[in-house]
């Protein structure tokens, strides 16, 4: 299975550079904030308030990405979890370099969505745009790319999406634009970030090497040939998506 850690620390930092520095970042930037000097000032210097992005402070449309909710410990432990969980088999097939760029292009289109479609006095903090973009990723893998996700690790990715989009109405205090817009901007970039993908049950690095694993040569990667089929599933999840993004720019605009 692609998100089941059972990786020593020491391991899952050799392995994951990019997840382990996103992750450590998100912890000590919070408690920066919470405990020591000047914490209070970086988090205003880096929350995403849209009128002051409107006045030429285009860096509050990266930062938010580091921040999270200083009145709910949850924020930050979901989102680092689910970064932990889920961006670990992204940054194997995809590569390092890459694997960063996506995550920090799609948190940065879920803010431009936020800043272009909220009010001006919005703001907002947290990962979970640039996080469901990598959902956006997994998604284009199981329309369009079959030899990178399996079956099981499809379904699984499949009942998470569904479940973090219903969480995405249904939560208080939740940034539906900023969910909304990084899934779409995830599956937007992924064709371009997938072109070279490698599969993670068949490739993982340990200590420099790449090897195969044994488990899964029963694969069959031809499955994912069938292209008009891909192509029309591929249409109706844009529309679903861009119903959702209408219905989420309808309720904040009758705020």
């Amino acid at each position: 299975m692609m998100f089941i850690r059972n990786e020593s620390f020491s391991t899952f930092v050799h392995r994951y550079p990019v997840v382990t520095t996103l992750a450590g970042l998100n912890i000590i930037i919070h408690l920066w904030v919470l405990f020591l000097p000047y914490g209070a000032e970086l988090y205003r210097q880096g929350v995403g308030a849209n009128f002051l992005i409107s006045t030429g402070e285009y860096w509050r449309l990266l930062t938010p990405i580091f921040l999270h909710s200083t009145q709910s410990l949850f924020h930050l432990l979901f989102n680092t979890f689910s970064l932990v969980i889920f961006a670990p088999a992204l940054e194997i097939m995809l590569g390092r370099f890459k694997f960063l760029a996506v995550y920090l292009l799609a948190g940065v289109v879920a803010n431009i969505a936020t800043f272009l479609l909220e009010t001006p006095m919005y703001t907002h903090v947290g990962a979970s745009g640039a996080i469901f973009g990598l959902f956006g990723v997994y998604l284009y893998m199981f329309l369009a790319r079959k030899d990178l996700l399996d079956t099981q690790n499809s379904q699984l990715v499949l009942t998470i999406l569904a479940i973090s989009v219903v969480m995405t109405f249904v939560s208080p205090q939740i940034n539906i634009l900023g969910h909304l817009f990084g899934l779409a901007g995830g599956l937007i970039l992924a064709p371009l970030f997938t072109r070279n993908a490698k599969p993670f049950y068949a490739v993982r690095h340990t200590s420099r090497k790449t090897y195969l694993d044994e488990d899964d040569i029963s694969f069959k990667p031809n499955r994912w040939k069938n292209r008009a089929r891909n192509q029309k599933v591929i249409r109706i999840v844009l529309i679903v998506i861009a119903v959702l993004i209408a219905i989420g720019i309808y309720t904040r605009l009758n705020m």
